[in-house]
């Protein structure tokens, strides 16, 4: 997240100066076509308009791209997580309230909180973590890195030697 907040930042930056720079050759463009006004009048004209247009253009395709996309991905997630509750996920609430799944409705869910099991009626967009759906997703992820690493079937060997020389010193100790 830091890295994206500095590109963030050094883009914003970069835009800024580009802008600028832009609109003081604008201009200085504007005092020479006026100190050559008999020479043309018209052409100038367009040149400056785009030049002032172009940069507020490519500021807001960065802004886009650095600000609005993003926070719409983060709310499609989140819409996502809070459609897809099931009855006996662990949730937590904006407030900080953490709960156990009951029931769901329409707008509204019924969670179990606390060691007296108190009940708490509260609306999906409240919800900001589904904590079980996310210990499954590790738990996965956790299990595709064990099957794509090699260390189990290094483990495996290291147990067989270990167990070859337990029995040679049991047969050791036997014999005396």
């Amino acid at each position: 997240m830091k890295i994206k907040k500095l590109f963030a930042s050094v883009t914003a930056a970069f835009a800024t100066a580009s802008f600028a720079a832009v609109c003081a050759m604008s201009a200085f463009a504007e005092d020479a076509t006026q100190a050559n006004s008999s020479t043309s009048s018209g052409g100038s004209t367009g040149s400056a308009i785009l030049s002032l247009v172009l940069p507020l253009v490519i500021m807001f395709a960065l802004l886009y791209f650095i600000a609005i996309k993003p926070q719409k991905k983060r709310d499609r997630e989140m819409k996502e997580m809070q459609d897809s509750l099931q009855v006996g996920d662990e949730i937590v609430t904006g407030g900080g309230i953490v709960g156990i799944v009951v029931r769901t409705g329409e707008d509204t869910v019924v969670i179990e909180t606390g060691g007296e099991r108190q009940k708490l009626r509260i609306k999906n967009w409240a919800i900001t973590e589904n904590v079980t759906a996310m210990e499954r997703m590790k738990e996965a992820k956790a299990a595709s890195k064990k099957t794509d690493t090699g260390l189990a079937s290094a483990k495996l060997a290291d147990d067989d030697e270990d167990e070859k020389t337990e029995e040679k010193s049991e047969k050791k100790s036997k014999k005396k």
